[in-house]
Order: C-alpha cells, then sequence, then structure tokens
C-alpha cells in the first residue's frame, strides 16, 4: 500500500489574509498611506522609548 502525496500548500497567516482583505477593500493608495501611518507609529514609539532611556541614563549619572 501506497502512502498519500504530501501537499506542501503553504497556509496564510493572518496577516496575509489581513493584506489580501486590504488589497481588496482599499484602492492602493490608500493602502499606502496606511501602511506610512503606521511606520510612523512606530518609529514615534521607538523614539519615545529612547527618551525614557536617555533621562534614566542621565538621572543615574547626574545626582539630584
Amino acid at each position: 500500500m501506497q502512502a498519500a502525496p504530501v501537499r506542501a500548500t503553504a497556509i496564510p497567516s493572518f496577516t496575509d489574509a489581513l493584506r489580501a482583505v486590504e488589497s481588496l477593500l482599499m484602492s492602493s493608495g490608500q493602502r499606502t498611506a496606511r501602511r506610512n501611518a503606521w511606520t510612523s507609529v512606530l518609529e514615534d514609539r521607538r523614539r519615545a522609548k529612547d527618551r525614557v532611556e536617555a533621562q534614566r541614563v542621565l538621572e543615574s549619572v547626574i545626582p539630584s
């Protein structure tokens, strides 16, 4: 008896599924604007984290 052939079809990730829905619902310009906005949010979060870290370093070096 032969084993059944194995199918190598990749299961799409949740992100891939969201992008597919996004591409159906939005025009290209809206997708680009949304991605740019999200990139800006992430960059703002990174800068805020860096500011907090810099403040901690300064407070540890300069006694109050």
